[in-house]
């Protein structure tokens, strides 16, 4: 069921059998509320990442009404609840994002969605094509990587013709390269490569066997324009420290941002290269790592020693 806009529910209550003015006025302006409150926390999701989805709750103290008696009022005027109301609030920003070139990964999390398989398992009832084909046609990228032995374990390396789009860190090649397909849900080709990938697998492992202290690549990554402030805050972070996920809202000038930041953190697509693994909890805790707390942990363990002998 599609929902409707306010000003049709308007339109449809005045059409409707004679109630009490004061009655149908304070209904419409709850649920008017409500959708404009929707409308302006998703809006915020530009400015902060994903403040997280619109409880009930939340709803109903915004509008001063029972938050069961905000359902029923809603889903009467609108025909959905206001979950899928901000549903398809969500499926709108992604249209326009890809309308606009933003390309599949920055509309996807512009937009909200956690990841490009969740956009893809939706795009069929929400695009009627996939994303890929909605923004460009259906053209997709081709993408070679490779995979290798590392002190953490195994590496996997990706790019496109621009530069390297995704690492990841593992156990074994499979989860690797599912993970990678997952990625790239809408990619023409995904292919191993090892000669085409040689120079940035040779300067990851550099870094991670201690050789090299940076990693100075390419890359082809799509980010919001707050994922890629936090993305570049965290390149800014020493090698050997951390920073707890509220220092970094605040030195983007938004310290109320510390969730949002560590939303940026979790959908990072090149570990190691994008040390997001320097961002804390804000008891120093390691909390939650793309690739493991463990190869978190042993990151950081091995630059605290690099920077010990640097020091001796």
């Amino acid at each position: 069921m599609v929902a409707r806009r306010p000003a049709e529910v308007l339109e449809s209550e005045l059409s409707a059998p004679a109630r009490p003015a004061a009655g149908r006025s304070h209904r419409l302006d709850a649920v008017q509320r409500a959708c404009r409150y929707i409308e302006r926390k998703m809006a915020a999701e530009d400015e902060a990442g994903d403040p997280g989805p619109v409880t009930l709750a939340e709803l109903g103290r915004a509008c001063a009404v029972s938050p069961w008696h905000l359902q029923r009022l809603f889903k009467q005027a609108m025909g959905v609840s206001p979950r899928q109301y901000a549903d398809a609030c969500r499926v709108n920003r992604l249209k326009s994002g890809l309308q606009q070139g933003d390309g599949v990964a920055a509309a996807t999390y512009g937009a909200g969605f956690g990841s490009a398989s969740r956009v893809y398992e939706r795009a069929p009832q929400a695009l009627g094509m996939t994303p890929a084909s909605y923004a460009k046609g259906g053209e997709g990228a081709d993408i070679a990587y490779a995979t290798a032995a590392s002190p953490l374990g195994r590496v996997l390396v990706a790019a496109t013709g621009k530069g390297v789009c995704f690492v990841s860190i593992g156990k074994a090649d499979a989860p690797l390269i599912g993970a990678l397909n997952e990625e790239f849900p809408a990619a023409r080709r995904i292919r191993k490569d090892n000669q085409a990938l040689s120079t940035a697998l040779a300067a990851i492992l550099d870094h991670l066997e201690g050789r090299a202290p940076h990693i100075d690549l390419p890359l082809d990554i799509q980010a919001t324009a707050f994922q890629q402030r936090v993305w570049e805050e965290l390149r800014r972070i020493p090698l050997g420290e951390t920073l707890t996920y509220g220092e970094i809202a605040g030195r983007l000038g938004q310290p109320t941002a510390a969730r949002a930041v560590g939303r940026a953190c979790s959908t990072n697509p090149v570990a190691v290269v994008i040390p997001c693994h320097r961002a804390c909890g804000a008891d120093g805790s390691l909390t939650g790592y793309r690739w493991g707390q463990g190869v978190k942990q042993e990151l950081l363990t091995r630059e605290a020693a690099k920077v010990d002998i640097h020091r001796k």
